[in-house]
């Protein structure tokens, strides 16, 4: 009976395997013609806020194409968000254009990811639980500084998106919120507030009772 021999990839074989490893499997089709069709779409629907290549602007419309985004935001959201838009702000619904074009729409954003897609296991995170009149003050002492004292965004004059109505708490899960608090998003005026390098060092408590109060907020239901 012959023996089985296991070849062990070398390290630098091992690396280079992982690294060209689909970013986003499993998730938006990122067919070439179909990224090109979702360009053509952005360029036509999206550019006038977003700008180009999705870069977004501060105080006018998010990015898009933010690694930490990308890598946090599951398709649901974002074809949600444009099927839907967003009441309130200036995001309007882009239901007319279907689900294809949508889709289309999102595996041209997915063309500029360069971290790992954890959007399954950031929306598998638990509920947040905790005391929202802790969370009020924690929001208004640092969140509605960008966001609004009643996280209306831009429309109060922050740099932040409307992150205390519907059309964004509807979509975005605990956890999604969990992350994007904790770490940040490069490039951007959002950044991490937790551990040493935190701008505030918020604990996982405190965080949880920042996103129970803002799940309390009036125009939030």
């Amino acid at each position: 009976m012959k023996r089985l021999r296991i070849i062990q990839p070398k390290a630098g074989l091992l690396i280079t395997l992982i690294l060209l490893a689909p970013l986003n499997a499993g998730h938006a089709d990122t067919d070439p013609a179909m990224v090109k069709e979702g360009e053509k779409l952005y360029q036509a629907n999206c550019v006038f806020c977003h700008q180009a290549d999705a870069i977004g602007k501060a105080g006018f419309a998010p990015s898009l194409t933010n690694p930490e985004l990308l890598s946090i935001a599951s398709d649901k959201f974002f074809m949600g968000t444009i099927r839907d838009g967003r009441a309130g702000t200036g995001m309007p619904p882009f239901a007319h254009l279907g689900h294809k074009k949508i889709k289309a729409l999102v595996a041209y954003f997915r063309s500029f990811e360069i971290l790992p897609n954890r959007s399954a296991e950031v929306d598998a995170q638990p509920e947040a639980h905790g005391d929202p009149r802790l969370g009020r003050f924690w929001f208004e002492q640092i969140c509605a500084t960008c966001h609004g004292v009643k996280g209306d965004g831009y429309l109060a004059g922050g740099t932040g998106t409307a992150i205390g109505r519907p059309g964004f708490l509807n979509k975005a899960s605990d956890g999604f919120i969990r992350v994007t608090v904790k770490e940040g998003r490069s490039n951007t005026r959002m950044l991490g507030f937790s551990g040493s390098n935190g701008l505030a060092n918020l604990t996982d408590q405190e965080i949880d009772d920042v996103i129970t109060y803002m799940r309390d907020l009036p125009d939030s239901q």
